[in-house]
């Protein structure tokens, strides 16, 4: 047992130096939270935890309780103005890019490496979607700001895409735990959470907005508290009735940002996305931390090769076929779409859904996780690390 002490030291010690790191990433390039996430695997957590359907439950639940918070502050930064001029663009990366991303992955993988087609599939999906944690980090810590929309577009598709990522990794999950599992049944329930998503979703934001224009609370510091309450409830209550949690929390924390009464100093709109801003930093430096725990290298080695491949497969096949498929209807030029097509970067939620397979307890549950773990790190360092030095050479800085 630790002393209590020790604990605090280490808990306090270690944002300290996220903190102080996060300047350094500015200049880097690459988030402060891959340190977290190879800072848990350093401290190798197979010498403080048993490996265990439970753990693993617990890893799924904190995870889950950050991205609620990174989702709803994501969405609560949003402003609407400047995404109506990318918000099909945006929207059609989110949805048909995952899925394209998705399909090319999983049947590469079935294809080149002789994996199980619905396997492949699923791995496709849990590594589909563009990290809203991370692209917020880097654009954030490194200061970037690009011509055209494209950061708004970025920002809205890594915001907006983890639902469709989600479903599609339920869907194949499903199909391989429940092989007799009817196609008509699930599309029926992808339509099903997606829809009843984007639904809870308006509606939480209206009640919510409507609620904290009525109430009138003495300590001012409650107000986000109570926006924690109303990202947590809208969560809970989407999945309770099988809607997507994650797109409903999104949506009404759009909605709630962008509420005139919020912008005009019912609540300080400034305090309230900064409060969010740190609380979100925290979320995800736990999240990474306790994921980089739960790993055990001697695997992680084991599975290098499988990851790097997959990891080419992802970064120069299918992500650059998903773009400019996805962006065939727009007016965007071949740098654009060069520069998107790099910036695909994972981070924690594909590791967070490929606790799903563990949790399901499937066989290959182990070799999923840390496939997705290795491809991650190889995403955040490679992509991330080099999005400005990308977008310079494809003169898409902008100065302003």
């Amino acid at each position: 047992m630790i002393d209590i002490q020790i604990l605090l030291l280490a808990i306090g010690s270690l944002l300290l130096t996220g903190v102080l790191l996060s300047k350094l990433s500015s200049y880097i390039g690459v988030p402060t939270l891959i340190v977290f996430l190879l800072l848990g695997l350093f401290f190798n957590g197979n010498t403080l935890f048993t490996p265990s359907l439970n753990n693993y439950a617990y890893i799924q639940y904190i995870s889950i309780f950050a991205l609620i918070i990174i989702m709803f502050s994501g969405g609560l930064d949003t402003d609407t103005k400047k995404m109506k001029p990318i918000a099909s663009r945006g929207a059609v990366l989110a949805t048909l890019g995952v899925f394209i991303t998705a399909i090319i992955v999983g049947l590469l993988i079935h294809y080149l490496l002789g994996m199980n087609i619905v396997l492949s599939l699923l791995i496709g999906s849990i590594i589909s979607s563009t990290d809203a944690a991370a692209v917020f980090s880097i654009f954030k810590s490194g200061k970037i700001k690009l011509k055209n929309n494209l950061a708004e577009t970025l920002e809205l598709e890594s915001g907006a895409n983890d639902p469709m990522a989600y479903v599609l990794t339920i869907t194949f999950l499903q199909l391989l735990t429940h092989p007799t599992t009817s196609i008509e049944g699930i599309v029926f329930l992808f339509l099903k959470s997606l829809i009843l998503g984007a639904v809870f979703g308006l509606i939480s934001g209206k009640l919510s907005t409507k609620l904290i224009e009525n109430i009138n609370l003495d300590v001012k510091g409650l107000y986000p508290v109570l926006l924690v309450s109303i990202a947590v409830l809208t969560f809970s209550i989407s999945e309770i009735t099988g809607a997507n949690g994650f797109l409903a929390v999104y949506i009404a924390g759009i909605m709630v940002g962008n509420a005139k009464m919020i912008k005009n100093a019912k609540i300080s709109h400034e305090s309230s996305t900064t409060f969010f801003e740190g609380l979100a930093w925290l979320m995800q430096v736990i999240m990474f931390l306790v994921l980089g725990l739960f790993i055990f290298p001697n695997q992680l080695l084991q599975t290098a090769g499988i990851s790097i491949i997959i990891a080419i497969f992802l970064i120069l096949i299918s992500r650059p076929i998903a773009v400019f498929v996805s962006l065939a209807p727009f007016k965007s030029s071949l740098k654009e779409k060069v520069f998107l097509s790099w910036t695909g970067i994972k981070g924690a939620v594909p590791i967070v859904f490929a606790t799903y397979p563990l949790v399901a307890g499937i066989p290959q549950a182990y070799t999923i996780f840390n496939v997705v773990f290795f491809i991650t790190i190889i995403s955040v360092i490679l992509q991330g690390g080099t999005i400005k030095f990308v977008a310079k050479k494809l003169d898409l800085l902008s100065n302003s």
